[in-house]
């Protein structure tokens, strides 16, 4: 298992972190890769990392999940955080051959913090 850190300024963004996992994966590995983040709060998805769309995600989880009257926030005020975090989920399992991710023309691994700004760790396990 290797890790690297994801440094957020933001309570909500979402940015690439494809060359990130690439550079974590040995050069002539074959099999697959699971990306996860150990954090309630954050998550990580394949998708396009268009700058545009990447702001369309944020926007979109915004309006999904109103920032107030949950119940959790009598105890963090961050129910929010891990409502969005739940939509997107912790982490996801990509092929890999020849030690390059085997995503789609348009595919990017995406990190998504809901609960900024934070210091995340991100595990990159291969088999």
């Amino acid at each position: 298992m290797e890790t690297f850190d994801v440094s957020t300024s933001e309570r909500l963004s979402v940015f690439d972190i494809t060359d990130r996992v690439e550079e974590q994966i040995p050069t002539d590995a074959t099999g697959t890769v699971t990306v996860f983040v150990q954090h309630t709060t954050a998550g990580i998805t394949v998708n396009e990392a268009e700058s545009r769309l990447l702001s369309d995600f944020e926007s979109a989880l915004d309006e999904l999940v109103a920032d107030s009257g949950w119940q959790h926030d009598q105890i963090d005020d961050n129910a929010d955080s891990h409502i969005r975090s739940l939509l997107v989920g912790p982490g996801t399992t990509i092929p890999v051959v020849d030690g390059s991710l085997q995503l789609g023309t348009w595919q990017s691994v995406l990190f998504v913090e809901c609960d900024g700004p934070r210091e995340r760790t991100v595990q990159v396990v291969f088999e």
